[in-house]
């Protein structure tokens, strides 16, 4: 029995030694030590015109005007001043989703719903950023009208 506990015990020194050994190798996407202060990411011009295709079906529509200036607190969001039915038809502007008004139990409402009510927390800005780490990602082609 003593033998046996021993070589678990040193089957399990060596699998931990050989986890060290590989974290060791693992890089950072940070240019600083974890302890040590960032700096601020680079701003990134929107890309204005027209509209970039999404890379998913679920993904959220890309906003192709920038939103840094918008006010969007419990109070006022400025989005909803074009985008909200009937302002949409006015200002030429896309329609936000009539899910944007279904709460969470199904029930339909007048008014955007509180969990859909922070754009800018599914819609980014479109942008000329480079990815942050090299990929093979490949978006979708099946269907190229996900409205």
């Amino acid at each position: 029995m003593k033998t046996k506990i021993k070589a678990i015990a040193l089957a399990l020194c060596v699998a931990a030694m050989a986890m060290g050994a590989v974290a060791g190798e693992v890089k950072s996407l940070r240019s600083t030590e974890a302890d040590q202060p960032d700096s601020a990411p680079g701003i990134y011009k929107v890309v204005e015109g027209g509209k970039l295709e999404r890379a998913y079906r679920q993904q959220p529509p890309l906003v192709p005007h920038p939103t840094d200036k918008y006010e969007i607190d419990v109070k006022v969001n400025q989005c909803l001043r074009c985008h909200e039915w009937p302002y949409s038809d006015q200002e030429k502007a896309p329609k936000i989703s009539d899910l944007h008004y279904i709460d969470r139990n199904g029930v339909r409402q007048d008014t955007v719903n509180g969990n859909r009510y922070f754009c800018k927390q599914c819609h980014v800005p479109q942008n000329d950023a480079k990815p942050l780490v090299e990929n093979t990602f490949q978006p979708a082609t099946l269907n190229t009208n996900l409205r």
